[in-house]
């Protein structure tokens, strides 16, 4: 049987070495927590719908075929989600992402003061609007490392609605008033001027 010392000097020497192992084991593990993340997916028009969408005979049309290429990656991306197949889910994802955020640059391109262009905000208001409890549920069926990218895309849809409500909005509810209540409130303000007029008394 071994002397005491010699036990006790042994137990320190497995005792550091079993502190060494886990040691590097945390550090090991550290860059995969680190890149837990998956590259984002491609953000992409395809050049088949770019085609689509530049034969579009007006703007009505052009959103309409904006929205319904979009939402045709949406369905995949469902489709694929509930596969499973997070990498293939998250490219459709990234391809929704493109056409929408292209259709709202579109939509600011255009005049702002319009009936027209305030009905394609309406539009994609409403598509925006139907998207987003499809990308939470996908979000919440997905894993981590995929899921931060569509927790991108919802901040994007939740933006995106309140920009396309506010230049919906914009012209008919808060400007156009205000402009007509500044003309209106002219001749009472005058009226006003006028009957504190006696009142002006040395």
């Amino acid at each position: 049987m071994l002397p005491a010392r010699f036990q006790r000097g042994l137990l320190k020497v497995a005792a550091t070495a079993i502190c060494l192992s886990v040691s590097g084991l945390t550090a090991q593990g550290q860059d995969p927590l680190q890149q837990l993340t998956a590259p984002p997916p491609p953000k992409v028009v395809s050049r088949d719908e770019r085609v689509k969408l530049d034969t579009a005979k007006d703007q009505k049309t052009r959103l309409k075929l904006f929205i319904l290429l979009a939402e045709s990656h949406l369905v995949s991306a469902e489709q694929y989600t509930a596969q499973p197949n997070f990498e293939a889910a998250s490219a459709e994802i990234g391809k929704y992402h493109a056409l929408m955020d292209e259709a709202m640059e579109y939509l600011a391109s255009l005049k702002r003061d319009s009936n027209k262009t305030r009905d394609l905000y309406k539009r994609i208001e409403l598509a925006l609007r139907a998207h987003g409890p499809r990308l939470t549920s996908m979000r919440r069926s997905t894993p981590l490392e995929y899921a931060v990218w569509i927790k991108e895309v919802e901040e994007f849809a939740r933006d995106g609605r309140t920009e396309a409500l506010n230049s919906f909005y914009g012209q008919t509810v808060i400007r156009d008033p205000q402009k007509k209540s500044e003309k209106e409130k002219q001749p009472d303000q005058s009226r006003k001027e006028h009957s504190l007029a006696p009142e002006k008394r040395p």
